[in-house]
C-alpha cells in the first residue's frame, strides 16, 4: 500500500502543521501517517479527507506489485 496523504498535502499547497491543527492531531502524527508509521483512525480519516477536498480512498493506493 502506498501513502498519497503527503502527496496530497503539498498538492494542495498546505503545512502539515495547519493540517495537524485543522484536524487535532500533532505534526509528528502527521508525518508517522505519511511515512506509515501508524494510520489515522477512521474518524481522523474523514475529517483528514473532508479539508483536503478528497475521499477517503483516496488517501491511499495499493501497490501495482
Amino acid at each position: 500500500m502506498k501513502c498519497l496523504i503527503g502527496e496530497i498535502i503539498k498538492e494542495k499547497g498546505l503545512k502539515s502543521k495547519y493540517v495537524a491543527e485543522k484536524i487535532g492531531v500533532s505534526s509528528q502524527q502527521i508525518s508517522n501517517w505519511i511515512n506509515m508509521r501508524n494510520y489515522p483512525t477512521i474518524d481522523k480519516a474523514f475529517k483528514l479527507a473532508k479539508l483536503l477536498g478528497v475521499k477517503v480512498d483516496d488517501l491511499y493506493k495499493e501497490d501495482e506489485n
